[in-house]
């Protein structure tokens, strides 16, 4: 138990960066591929279209999305429901999954979550018991604090850890930080691309660590240049040094 749990959340984190740029398998179409949920807004559903010619079958579940010590983790949830938790979606038609929050009512800082939604195959399909999972699909679900315009607020710092070049970006706003296209640029000018699309999330007040996709002898010491999208904006800051 304790070991499929384990390869159940490895699965679910390496998916947790992949979905802004869309959810599309090869018949199935998710939409939105992220949900925004206003303070007073109790409810919200996901469309699921099946573009094929032969039915889709899916389960659905929601995880709290968290972020300790600089990794993403995620926990079984009944804070925001899905109904229904098992679809079956006719050859070139559309349902939809309705998300409900349990606990109403404004939030001082952003709730985060992730709807893990499996495409499975029939149990006859599978010729065995248990679930055969095809495809999965994450969407992020951010619950909005009240009040005024939420803000991210970051700080960059760019380090070594046992020779490989990191950056943590800490978030001490009070909504999350959607990074995107990325490329650093060093006091001689020279520029390191690390991303052209979606590189990450830093929630509200949690800080997130990666390992940067540079050689270990990029020349990225001392004040850096960071040209960035954050929230569909663009942006250049600053790295603080250790």
């Amino acid at each position: 138990m304790k070991a499929r749990a384990a390869s159940l959340m490895k699965s679910v984190l390496a998916l947790l960066a992949c979905c802004a740029a869309g959810a599309n398998g090869a018949n199935l179409q998710i939409s939105p591929v992220t949900l925004n949920l206003r303070a007073a807004q109790n409810a919200a559903g996901i469309n699921l279209q099946n573009l094929g010619d032969q039915p889709i079958y899916g389960q659905v579940r929601v995880f709290a999305w968290e972020q300790r010590d600089g990794e993403e983790t995620l926990a079984p949830t009944q804070e925001l429901v899905a109904s229904p938790p098992i679809v079956e979606i006719a050859a070139n038609s559309r349902q939809t999954i309705r998300l409900v929050r349990a606990q109403a009512g404004p939030v001082a800082q952003e709730k985060t979550y992730r709807v893990l939604i499996d495409e499975v195959s029939r149990e006859d399909e599978a010729g065995r018991s248990g679930v055969d999972i095809r495809l999965r699909y994450s969407v992020p679900v951010f619950v909005l604090p009240a009040g005024a315009p939420g803000k991210e607020i970051l700080d960059w710092q760019v380090f070594r850890e046992r020779g490989e070049w990191m950056l943590r970006v800490k978030n001490s706003g009070n909504i999350h930080a959607q990074i995107g296209a990325m490329t650093l640029t060093n006091q001689a000018g020279k520029e390191f691309v690390i991303s052209k699309g979606l590189f990450g999330y830093v929630l509200a007040a949690r800080m997130r660590v990666w390992r940067l996709p540079v050689a270990r002898e990029a020349e990225l010491d001392g004040p850096l240049s960071i040209a960035v999208n954050v929230n569909a904006k663009a942006l250049v800051a600053t790295n603080s040094t250790p």
